[in-house]
Order: structure tokens, then sequence, then C-alpha cells
């Protein structure tokens, strides 16, 4: 549960994780601390790879200058250009099929370049796919979605992997199963209104709203759903939102969620999904992987929200927002797990991420109904902080960064305050010992600085472990040590190689 005192600064189809020195990330890679099989192999061909189509792009580049194509000539070059290695980009991908159109009116020159630029990039999007299915068959699911990402930032409509990511063509558009039976059934998804019937899209622009089998006016239908028990049910892909704020604004949140979903879904595919069922993903058979559903509540303000929620959570008034694994009461707003947050003053859109990740990791897959009490609490916030991060930059949104609020105030404890507990401690403490902690806001800082660690050390060499970490720790099978056996490194050694990792952040 969030609280006021942790509110910090802080949406997406498909998860773009950028050119993050691709070339040297298969060195590292390791399973159960070990080097993978055929590792180097693929190393030296992504090297080589990447080498090819940076000359290339170049000699693109240098017959731009020779037509005077300036603005062309620098894109071109900078297309390659290096990103941030800790951070994760995630990128929107486009629902219409096909790649943009030459501006308008370009001329012959323009028109080729724009042709030659997009060929390149459509053959470095097919090669970084064969490596990724080969990668993908070692059980190596990071590094094979590090490189469809990669491939869909060439070529977002690469058909192998728009598929693989659940998409297909229909009607000129990308969807998913669900969008084409929507679609189907005569609805379309409207960015104010959500999925209303397209014969009523005219009517609702207008002001008008189809309730009961009748019009009526959009004042008259927000005092029918004035109270939260008979709020309007907004529903996505996979979310239930219950509100009594409104329609809009519930559309909003529910295009936020989607997006954190996709990220999460793909960058934690190996916690939820078997090594066989991500493998067919890649050989392009049907992985029957079935997520669930999932509810959320969102109140018109935070005294609607403290109101309603207070016999169920002691402390409430304090929070942002909160996830809730169920209500036994037949009395409440719903007896099922939920996530619970408010629009208006004080609503905080880093409480939305932070416990959206923790409804995910719980309802995703079945978990133990001890997860965390006993040990390796600190992982469990620790993600979801890491999640606090997603923010929108230059086109983009964005995962982690050293400037990011939580990891500075991890950097200031470790390297000004020289507050840090050694894993060997920290990993030994469950639940209890850090909510009753009396420094608990330097415990959390601690785990979002050790969890943005984890993720890009060493180009995110212990990536694949963090989410075994994650695997055993909710399905209760963990243990103070078992950080330590994953990584294959002694936690004192973790420990050395975090405050190497943090000083790198500059001062």
């Amino acid at each position: 549960m969030a609280t006021v005192a942790e509110k910090t600064i802080r949406r997406t189809r498909g998860v773009e994780y950028g050119m993050r020195a691709i070339a040297t990330i298969l060195v590292t890679v390791t399973i159960g601390g070990s080097p993978v099989s055929g590792a180097e192999d693929y190393s030296a061909a992504i090297t080589k790879l990447v080498d090819d189509y940076g000359q290339d792009l170049e000699e693109l580049a240098l017959w731009c200058d020779e037509q005077g194509l300036a603005a062309q000539a620098a894109e071109t070059r900078g297309w390659l250009k290096p990103r941030d290695p800790n951070r994760l980009f995630i990128s929107v991908l486009p629902d219409e099929v096909g790649p943009p159109d030459p501006p308008e009116g370009a001329g012959a020159d323009v028109v080729s370049w724009h042709k030659r630029f997009h060929q390149l990039r459509r053959e470095q999007a097919g090669a970084y796919y064969t490596i990724a299915r080969k990668a993908a068959k070692v059980k190596q699911a990071s590094l094979a979605f590090d490189l469809i990402m990669a491939a869909l930032r060439e070529n977002p409509d690469h058909e192998s992997i728009r598929r693989l990511l659940g998409f297909r063509q229909y009607r000129g558009q990308w969807m998913t199963q669900y969008e084409m039976k929507r679609a189907r059934v005569g609805y379309v998804w409207h960015k104010r209104f959500g999925w209303i019937k397209r014969g009523h899209v005219a009517q609702y622009e207008e002001g008008k709203r189809y309730y009961n089998g009748r019009w009526i006016t959009a004042e008259q239908d927000a005092q029918l759903h004035a109270d939260i028990r008979n709020g309007w049910v907004i529903s996505t892909e996979h979310y239930n939102i219950l509100t009594n704020r409104s329609i809009e604004e519930a559309v909003a949140l529910g295009e936020k969620l989607e997006g954190l979903y996709r990220g999460w879904t793909q960058l934690f595919i190996r916690y939820y999904a078997t090594d066989a069922q991500v493998a067919g993903l890649f050989e392009g058979r049907a992985a029957n992987i079935q997520l669930p559903q999932h509810n959320v509540v969102y109140f018109r303000d935070r005294a609607d929200y403290i109101r309603t929620l207070k016999p169920y959570s002691p402390g409430i008034e304090i929070s942002l927002g909160i996830y809730i694994h169920g209500i036994r009461d037949p009395n409440a707003i719903t007896q099922e797990p939920a996530a619970y947050f408010f629009a208006g003053q004080d609503s905080d859109e880093a409480t939305l991420q932070h416990e959206a990740v923790h409804q995910l990791f719980h309802e995703s897959r079945r978990v133990s109904s001890n997860v965390g009490r006993e040990s390796n609490f600190w992982v469990i916030e620790g993600v979801a902080m890491y999640f606090e991060s997603l923010k929108e930059e230059n086109g983009s949104h964005v995962l982690g960064g050293f400037d990011t609020q939580r990891v500075l105030d991890a950097r200031y404890r470790l390297l000004k305050t020289r507050f840090y507990i050694p894993l060997s401690d920290f990993c030994s403490l469950g639940m209890g010992d850090i909510q009753q902690h009396k420094d608990i806001g330097m415990l959390y800082s601690q785990a979002a600085g050790l969890f943005f660690f984890l993720v890009h050390y060493d180009n995110g060499r212990y990536r694949d472990n963090v989410v075994d970490y994650l695997n055993a720790v909710y399905n209760g099978t963990d243990s103070p040590d078992t950080l330590s056996r994953l990584t294959g490194q002694p936690l004192e050694e973790l420990d050395r190689q975090y405050a190497e990792f943090m000083v790198q952040g500059g001062e």
C-alpha cells in the first residue's frame, strides 16, 4: 500500500527495450549463474549484424549527403544512436498496417531514400527475429524479447512477431483477438467512451448516453451512477473498471493500465508462462497461455475511497491506492481481489503503477499464501517501485534510469548517509520485519535501488535471474540464499557490485 509520504513523480502497445548495446548482451546472459551454451556464437553473430547494419546506414547517409538531403542524412545516421543502458524503452506500436508514407509532395530523391531506409530496417528486423528464435530455444527469454522488440522498432509490421504478441491484421489494422471479436459484432474503441456500438458514436459525442434501452442526457447518466455501487463498468481487454467518477476518466485509466499490462507481460513472461509455452510462441504454435481479467475500483475522490474502504483496511486514510486480495463481506463492493484507486486531488500515478504491478503478480498465476512473509519481502516491493518510474519521454515510455526519484533516494542513502543493510541480512527480512521497521522508508529506498541494479547491471546480466527469484518468492519456495544461488554470486559480491553500480550514476 503506497502512502502519501511516498508520493513521487512517475502508459502502449508493445515493448521496445531499445538498442541497448545489443551486440554485447549475449556475452553476459546466464541461466542459474552458468553461461548458456552457444551464447558466444550468438554474441558474435549480433555484433556482426549490428556492425553491418551501421555500415549500410552510413552508405545511405552518404548518398543523402550527395543529393543534398541533410535532414534525411541526419535521421539515417541517428537511427542507431545508443540509448541509455540503464533504461528499458517502451513504445506504442501503430494500429495501422504498413509503414508511413513519404511526406506529401516529396521529391524523387526523398521518396527513394524513404524506400531504401525502410527496406534496410525490414531486413534488420528479420535478422533479429531469426536469432531471437534461437535464443528462445535455449531458454533465454529476456534476450529473445530484447531482440524481437528491437526488431519491432525496425519493422512494426513484422508478421511473425506481431502474431507472437497476439496481433492479427483486420480491416487494415493490427488487432488482438479480443479487439477483433468486439469489432465483428459492431463495436468500436472510442478514446473517450471505450467500447461502444458503431451506430452510437455520434449520439455519445453529442452528449447523449444509452441506458436501459433508451437515450438520456450525460447529466442524467452521471446521477444514476453517482454511488460507487451503481457505478459505470468500463471493460478493456484485461481490466474491468468500476467507477463513479466518469466514463471518460475510467477509459483513460483503462488505457494506462493496458499499457502497463503489455509491458509487464513481456518483461515477465517467464513468470506466468512455462519455457515450453515461450518456445511455442517463437515457433508459431499456440501457447495456450490463459490470463485472467483484473478488477479495479476507481472512486470519484479520496473521501469516497476512504469512507468505503475504512472498514476493511485500517490506515486506509494515509494511502493513495491499495491492492486487496479479497474482502470477505457480502456487503462489500466486491469480494473479488481488486485494486482500489481514486481520482482528483492527491491521486498519484506512481501509486497506480505500483499497486497494479502487485495485482498482476498475484493474479496472473497461482501463488503461495505466504508470499514474502518469512524472507525476501524486499523484491516484492522493489519490482513494484521499479514500475513507478514508467513515464513518457521523447515519444516513448521509459522504465528505469538513474534520474528516477526512487533511485536518487537509494543512491543518496547509500553514498551520502551510508545507510545500507547487507543482502545477507536484507534477504532474511519478511513482510513484518520491513513494514514494522523504524527505518521503513530507508528500507524501501534500498529495495528500489537493488531491483534497479538487478535489472540493469552489466547490460542486464541478472535480468533472467531476477525473474527466477520472483518466481521462487511467489511460489513460496524461496530462502534467504535464493538470490545468491540463482545469480551464482555470493551475497557479499552482489553487495560490492551494487555499490560499484550506484556510483556510476554520478553526482
